[in-house]
């Protein structure tokens, strides 16, 4: 038997409607959009066509490099091997030379000459140095290292080893092979596996999501419309990013993970949005123009509310002060900004030009114009009578899931991302076979002219470095000296960090350690440290965001704070798969034992964003049947009703989307597809779909109460109509 509602004593009234015939800022925007179809198209053609020229420059246009902590020691130190040792720094190329006989042979020596002359040629390297007996000829006399100095910033030198490192494996023949390697080559080999990883997911998932989106929407017109506001968003911002990658580097990442989230979003608020539409003409006498309004002043809010979470979320990434990171969370910005604009214009203008039409070619099983979902309805009746059941099932699931979490352990990704043919990669083989293990991870010491004897000797005496070169004075007189450390363990080994920790904690204060190696472990504190801060302004923006939209601060807190479940769980089922290898044959992968450091901080931020774009759905429709009814059980089961069958259909094709990066080639997308993949699936079934609707059920009317003080202060919200 159902109890009444006691939470609060009185309860709250409903918001007076307003005006019938007067609609709202959006509802004007979409009726007026829906009245001037023609004007509105031709702006979007001019959009699409100006910025769209631009975006077949995007490949080469964007940055390969940008992987640092800007104003981290390491990175001081590479700018300083820049400037004054003829760019022997952390960017330079490696050309390695390994033979079937000594490197004096008449053949490798012709091989040599030709591997440098070829790297000489381009503008973007400084000066070749051949091979040095003692430092770069192995001691057993078969392989040997060409240093090619950057005379370019990182970002052009990854551009220059995607230019040199196929004329340089070229060379090899007869026993003798070439290869480049290095960091700036490592980023080329990385970049290019992951994005036609990438792309070779995106045409996988094609198919699933065209599947999804006609049964979703059972018209094959209105499942068309999503990929209308995904190609506009794409285009627009694609050129948007080459033409701001003149006033500062974008890193081509940002294209990649804008191009997931324009089609992600696309498909969500266009799904919101037709549904919608389609209800407001459903048995009704509203004009086209009429029923966009009216969708417009509803789930028009809804999908509003949502990409303003996004770019808060997102946003919250530009706390890291590292380049890539920050140009991949603008370029998703810019992504969402575009899809959000045309949904908020162009979508409304094509739905009012449409009518009745946007459900032409529908499947024959679908009622044409269906908005509340009696599948849905019945699963909300269900959770109001035994909330405690579902809902502890769920909670335990995903305590469950997120208990691994305690043991990950995140890095800087390993040599073994990149494919083992390419050549970052053959070329790290062969250094490490021919001078140790630690080789590729050299150390590059900066220190002044007077105590480099010192300096050189102390390092020498650390545990954990396998040899010192002597110190190299810079040339230009600057005072600065060069010392080169080889590190006796792997780069990827944890020991490196150590080593490096305690090297700064004794060398003198005005030495500086670097080199790629630190680099990355420099980019990784830098994670670490900042980590909880983005987390914390995620979550801090996204309850503010909630607040100012359903003036309730309980449902706000819950379920912002609901969105660390999905989240925890994802990274749980991460630790077991990519930490302690649990599936990693079905996917085709060797553990590294950890996970990407970049992974934290990054995809915490992208999942806030998904997951609170599902909640606003939920919460918004809620809150509309509250302001309505007054009753929470209406509240509950009617927002379950009018929007679990969108949040179920564009979970389902952003699941579809994430998972098949888990079966492309390298490690990273895996990671990507993995993580996300989980967490979205894992937040629709559980979290919005569940959970949030038992917190409702046991909240009541507690969880729409707004305090006296706080009414005074936030903007009154409707998302109601009429």
């Amino acid at each position: 038997m159902n109890h009444p509602d006691t939470s609060l004593a009185k309860p709250p009234t409903p918001e007076p409607p307003g005006p019938p015939a007067r609609a709202g800022l959006l509802g004007r925007l979409g009726a007026w959009s829906a009245g001037h179809f023609k004007a509105v198209l031709v702006g979007w053609l001019l959009v699409v066509i100006g910025l769209g020229a631009f975006a077949p420059q995007v490949t080469g246009a964007l940055s390969g490099a940008g992987w640092q902590a800007d104003g981290s020691q390491s990175v001081t130190a590479r700018q300083l091997a820049e400037q004054h040792f003829a760019g022997n720094a952390s960017s330079a190329l490696q050309i390695v030379v390994a033979a079937d006989r000594p490197v004096t042979d008449p053949a490798v020596q012709q091989v040599i000459a030709k591997a440098g002359a070829t790297a000489a040629a381009d503008p973007r390297i400084s000066t070749v140095v051949p091979p040095q007996p003692g430092a770069t000829i192995s001691k057993d006399g078969r392989t040997a290292i060409l240093l090619a100095g950057a005379k370019a910033n990182p970002d052009d030198m990854v551009r220059a080893a995607d230019d040199l490192k196929g004329p340089l494996n070229a060379l090899s023949k007869d026993g003798i092979s070439v290869h480049a390697t290095g960091a700036s080559v490592l980023w080329s080999d990385f970049n290019k596996a992951n994005h036609d990883a990438m792309m070779k997911s995106e045409i996988m998932s094609w198919p699933v999501t065209l599947a999804i989106l006609v049964l979703a929407f059972g018209s094959l017109v209105a499942a068309g419309l999503p990929l209308l506001l995904t190609m506009a968003g794409l285009a627009a911002s694609a050129g948007s990013l080459v033409l701001i990658s003149h006033l500062f580097p974008v890193s081509i990442w940002a294209m990649n993970f804008a191009m997931m989230f324009a089609l992600a979003l696309g498909i969500d608020y266009a799904l919101f949005l037709v549904v919608r539409f389609r209800s407001a003409r459903m048995g009704r006498s509203l004009s086209s123009a009429e029923a966009v309004a009216e969708t417009m002043d509803t789930a028009g809010k809804a999908v509003l509310l949502s990409g303003a979470t996004v770019l808060v979320s997102l946003s919250a990434v530009m706390l890291v002060p590292s380049p890539a990171f920050r140009s991949m969370a603008g370029g998703i910005m810019l992504a969402v900004l575009f899809v959000l604009a045309a949904t908020l214009t162009l979508l409304p203008a094509v739905l009012g030009r449409l009518g009745h039409r946007v459900d032409a070619l529908a499947l024959p099983w679908v009622k044409s114009g269906a908005h509340r979902s009696s599948r849905f309805a019945a699963w909300g009746e269900r959770l109001w009578k035994h909330p405690f059941r579902y809902g502890a099932v769920a909670l335990a699931v995903l305590l469950a899931l997120a208990a691994p979490v305690i043991g990950l352990r995140t890095a800087m990704p390993s040599i073994t991302v990149v494919p083992a043919h390419d050549s970052a990669r053959a070329g790290y083989t062969a250094v490490q076979r021919a001078f140790g293990a630690g080789a590729p991870g050299t150390l590059q010491i900066i220190t002044p002219n007077g105590q480099a004897a010192s300096v050189g000797a102390q390092i020498a005496a650390t545990p954990g470095i396998a040899g010192v070169m002597p110190a190299q004075p810079s040339a230009d007189g600057s005072g600065w000296s060069m010392i080169q450390a080889v590190p006796s363990v792997d780069p990827s080994n944890p020991q490196l960090s150590s080593t490096v920790h305690t090297l700064r904690a004794e060398l003198p204060h005005d030495t500086l350690v670097g080199g790629a190696a630190v680099e990355n472990l420099d980019l990784q504190h830098l994670l670490t440290q900042k980590t909880p801060l983005v987390i914390g302004v995620v979550m801090g923006l996204g309850f503010l965001l909630l607040l100012v939209a359903l003036r309730a601060p309980l449902i706000s807190a819950l379920g912002t704070a609901a969105s660390l479940l999905s989240t925890g769980a994802a990274f749980g089922v991460a630790r077991l798969v990519f930490q302690d290898g649990h599936g990693s044959g079905l996917l085709g992968f060797k553990p590294q034992g950890f996970l990407d450091g970049w992974a934290p901080v990054f995809f915490f931020a992208m999942i806030f964003a998904i997951a609170m774009d599902y909640t606003v759905f939920l919460l918004a429709s809620a809150k509309e049947h509250y302001e309505r009814s007054g009753d929470p059980k209406e509240a509950m089961v009617g927002s379950l009703a009018h929007s679990g069958r969108v949040i179920f259909a564009a979970a389902g094709v952003m699941v579809a989307v994430f998972f098949t990066f888990a079966v492309s080639g390298p490690l990273p997308p895996k990671e990507m597809g993995i993580v996300l993949g989980v967490a979205v699936l894992l937040d629709a079934a559980l979290v919005r779909l569940v959970l949030l609707p038992v917190v409702l059920r046991l909240t009541g009317r507690a969880a729409w109460h707004t305090p006296a003080w706080l009414d005074r202060i936030l903007p009154r919200i409707s998302f109601s109509h009429g």
